[in-house]
């Protein structure tokens, strides 16, 4: 028996979410929307719209910032990378991916697909991305420092369970699914800083798709795919770690997300977190150490970024950003010409960035030297759960900010009604 596949194929089709976890996933669809909205006129948002309007075909689904409709396939494509492409979306730290803008996309087009409902979408969303993070917690720390992209990998699978559960797969199909993503999921952390980063995302998406729509045909694969000899995990540098599977469908792991109020590289934001609790001092900074997890130094840790995207990837900059105070909330402020600036280069060399064990991956501490001798030392841990009302706020205020107040506040309706998802759509499209 394929465990894997039969546990996940049980979850996904008899999973029953709880309303707190619901409210989470209403805050990650607004997030999502307002991500992608803002992000649609992106090079690479432009390169695969106009891809998507060149090909046609079947009128399924709606892409971000056009009035086509799309074939399913084509739609979680551009949908996804879209709404990765400022890399200003949701983050679950349990296996360092990011949920939402894999598996939203696969289940927005099925839910057009199969004309679900509005709660029915809501919950297939939620139930992908749970299983999304715990199948990559399953395929562990060493799966992603390998040099796997947990957003394509396990996002994968993700939009599998979602999109097979809004299209009433039976069990035998939901692991026959799984059994095909399971050869179809990739990303590599190699395309951070280029155009392929988001697109992982968005293949992650479309491959989760593709694969229910396969198996709802009758597609025959190998459910022992994922775990078993030659599977996924066992040669992708899996972990078997049998933590991702304790509690599933009793226990949310998906409510630990985090959202990005800093438009840049999750793992920058503990670091800029804390440089933001610098009080203000007459005195000169002489020297920055920032200390942070190892692992985050093979992700975002670009020394003399050239580009807008590098700089998202960039201790250096992204704190000499905060010190000369540039928003690093505002898209705009990650750019070639911050990069180049004069101010930014002087700050960028006085930062040094050092590993520490003693950190998570959710803490930074920030050393500051002054002029005067005097040293400052600072922290911050972005697991410091402020509540969910502050949660919303924020997300709620940033959404306002990308979008302006009266879309941002037309999609909150449409998820806190649970109107359908061609409603939701229609405002995506625009």
């Amino acid at each position: 028996m394929a465990e894997l596949a039969g546990r996940f194929a049980d979850f996904a089709l008899n999973g029953q979410p709880d309303e707190a976890a619901l409210q989470v996933m209403r805050l990650s669809l607004l997030d999502w929307a307002a991500v992608g909205i803002a992000g649609q006129e992106e090079p690479v948002s432009v390169l695969l719209r106009e891809q998507a309007e060149a090909e046609g075909g079947a009128e399924e689904a709606a892409i971000f910032g056009s009035a086509a409709r799309v074939p399913g396939r084509m739609a979680a494509l551009v949908n996804g990378t879209v709404s990765h492409a400022l890399d200003y979306d949701d983050t679950h730290f349990a296996h360092i991916g990011h949920p939402s803008v894999a598996v939203v996309p696969a289940a927005l087009a099925a839910a057009e697909f199969a004309g679900a409902g509005g709660m029915a979408f809501q919950q297939a969303a939620l139930i992908g991305a749970e299983a999304s993070v715990r199948i990559g917690v399953w395929l562990g720390r060493d799966h992603y420092q390998a040099g796997f992209h947990q957003t394509g990998t396990a996002g994968a699978f993700g939009a599998a369970v979602a999109a097979g559960r809004l299209l009433d797969l039976d069990a035998g199909q939901m692991r026959m699914a799984l059994g095909l993503v399971s050869t179809r999921a990739s990303g590599l952390k190699s395309q951070f800083g280029t155009m392929g980063k988001p697109m992982n995302a968005g293949i992650a998406a479309q491959n989760g798709l593709e694969a229910a729509l396969l198996a709802r045909r009758g597609f025959v694969s190998n459910p022992a795919a994922i775990d078993g000899p030659q599977g996924f995990g066992p040669t992708h540098h899996g972990m078997a770690d049998g933590t991702g599977l304790d509690g599933l469908g009793t226990a949310w792991l998906f409510p630990g997300v985090h959202h990005k109020f800093h438009a840049c590289c999750h793992g920058l934001h503990a670091a800029l977190e804390a440089i933001g609790t610098l009080p203000d001092t007459p005195d000169p900074i002489e020297a920055i150490t920032v200390h942070t997890h190892p692992r985050w130094l093979s992700v975002c840790n670009i020394e003399a970024p050239k580009t807008g995207l590098e700089a998202k990837f960039s201790y250096r900059v992204a704190l000499s950003m905060a010190l000369c105070g540039r928003d690093t909330a505002l898209l705009e402020s990650f750019s070639a010409e911050t990069c180049a600036d004069a101010e930014i280069e002087e700050m960028r060399a006085r930062i040094e960035v050092e590993a520490d064990e003693g950190l998570s991956e959710m803490q930074a501490r920030v050393i500051v030297t002054l002029g005067d001798g005097v040293t400052r030392e600072l922290y911050h841990d972005l697991d410091a759960d402020p509540g969910l009302s502050v949660r919303r706020q924020k997300v709620q205020d940033k959404a306002a900010r990308l979008i302006g107040g009266d879309r941002a506040g037309a999609i909150r309706d449409v998820l806190d009604r649970a109107a359908s998802p061609e409603e939701f759509a229609a405002l995506i499209a625009g």
